[in-house]
């Protein structure tokens, strides 16, 4: 753990992610990361929550439905 300072950027006000914060959450300048509330306080990650729920609900579906999709792959 380290600490950053918020700082003036144009008319917002920013935080300066050191390369190795940058490498660690995988990405690079122009990336979108995802700031997340959680229980402890704010959260950053470079991938997307809502993404997740999909991949879950289709793979509960494939699940489900795994032989009807193994004959229409034929």
């Amino acid at each position: 753990m380290h600490k950053t300072v918020i700082r003036k950027i144009g008319n917002s006000d920013g935080l300066i992610l050191t390369k190795e914060d940058l490498s660690h959450l995988h990405v690079k300048e122009g990336d979108e990361v995802f700031i997340i509330k959680t229980p402890d306080g704010l959260s950053i990650t470079s991938y997307d929550p809502e993404f997740e729920k999909q991949l879950d609900s289709a793979e509960k579906i494939m699940s489900k439905y795994k032989n009807a999709l193994h004959e229409l792959a034929k």
